[in-house]
């Protein structure tokens, strides 16, 4: 237990550490962006102190000192107004402030971003200083979202590689198990077609050793199935629709008179690159899903139909059907609904089409005690 808990607990302290540092560089940010912001508050009251000792000045009066001062804003968006009607304006762009219309919109702008500072001329003469946030506040602004971009970015290569290596970790494993199981399947196997033999020889009742041969033939299938797993299968070109009904045909024989089988294909063969012993494997495990999900009792059936370039396998029952949040789930390794169940029938099957056969899978429909359609697509070759 304890080493289960160990890499939990560590994992999550690295996400409250990472929320911990996000929310210190952000408060750290609008900090600084608000410190900013005051200072351009005191600028622009300077700047309006200065513009009325001008506008207040005697010709015999010392006016360098205000005149500097305003000249000195350089990077500060200004309007100056009086009875509301714009008279002066400083760095604003030239096409701006020759519109009416976009010179309108731009003030609207500035109301927004701050308030207005009242300069007060003289007895009745009021003027109204509009002025809005430089470019390096602008810029202040964003860097919390381009660094939550960076951080988001890095977070997601970190994870995109900790879950390939886990992949591909996982896919040795069960490969190597596969591999395994194969080879401890092939030395029993081996005995039993030397028993089948024997069998034979001594006249044993025909149709007994016909069904046990049945059965040991589909054992050495199972172990080439289960041998193919981790390496690239051989596809050969073969006709989808007797490849399809062989498998059907064994597991029809093989379950209750309680549920009813159909099959329904075209008259003519369509070619497919299949390799057959991982095809009957998609098969077999669909139609067992079918079964187990119907309680082994209900109707079974498999259709096959003829689209273009396409061609599709149905698979449809009557049970209790998949709730429409779990269409994607029902494929990861590990996912059941079942008591007893590994969860891994229907994320094998996905990988026997989408990367061995370079096919598609899904959920085609599915309603709740009514049953479900499962749906998968090859190309034809």
């Amino acid at each position: 237990m304890q080493f289960s808990e160990k890499p939990n607990l560590t994992r999550w302290i690295i996400i409250m550490a990472s929320f911990v540092i996000v929310i210190l560089i952000l408060w750290n940010t609008y900090s600084f962006f608000q410190i900013f912001k005051n200072d351009e508050r005191v600028k622009m009251e300077v700047w309006a102190e200065s513009l009325k000792t001008l506008l207040n000045a005697q010709p015999e009066d010392e006016v360098e000192l205000p005149r500097q001062v305003m000249s000195n804003n350089k990077t500060i968006p200004i309007i100056l107004t009086e009875n509301n009607l714009i008279i002066n304006t400083a760095n604003i762009d030239d096409n701006v402030v020759k519109n009416k219309a976009k010179l309108g919109d731009f003030w609207e702008k500035l109301k927004k971003q701050n308030d207005p500072i009242v300069i007060r001329i003289g007895p009745g003469q009021v003027q109204y200083l509009y002025y809005g946030n430089s470019s390096l506040l602008n810029k202040l602004k964003y860097y919390p979202v381009a660094l939550l971009s960076i951080i988001f970015l890095f977070g997601a290569v970190v994870y995109n590689f900790y879950r390939s290596t886990k992949m591909a970790t996982q896919n040795k494993l069960w490969a190597g198990m596969a591999k395994e199981t194969a080879h401890q399947i092939g030395t029993p196997l081996s005995s039993l077609i030397g028993w089948l033999e024997i069998m034979k020889a001594d006249n044993v009742d025909e149709t007994t050793v016909a069904e046990i041969e049945k059965d040991i033939n589909r054992l050495q299938t199972i172990t080439d199935r289960f041998s193919k797993i981790g390496s690239e299968p051989v596809l050969k070109r073969l006709n989808i629709i007797e490849e399809t009904e062989q498998s059907f045909d064994y597991l029809k024989s093989r379950f209750s008179k309680q549920v009813e089988f159909s099959f329904v294909a075209p008259n003519k063969p369509i070619m497919v690159s299949l390799n057959p012993a991982l095809h009957s494997w998609t098969v077999e495990n669909l139609i067992k899903n079918a079964i187990d999900a119907m309680r082994g009792k209900g109707k079974i059936s498999v259709v096959i139909e003829n689209e273009n370039n396409m061609v599709k396998i149905l698979v449809s029952d009557t049970g209790k059907g998949i709730p429409k949040n779990q269409f994607r789930r029902v494929f990861e390794p590990g996912f059941t609904t079942k008591k007893r169940g590994w969860g891994l029938g229907l994320s094998l099957t996905k990988r026997i089409v989408e990367e061995y056969h370079k096919g598609k899978i899904k959920v085609l429909n599915s309603e709740i005690g009514k049953g479900t359609t499962m749906q998968v697509c090859y190309k034809k070759r």
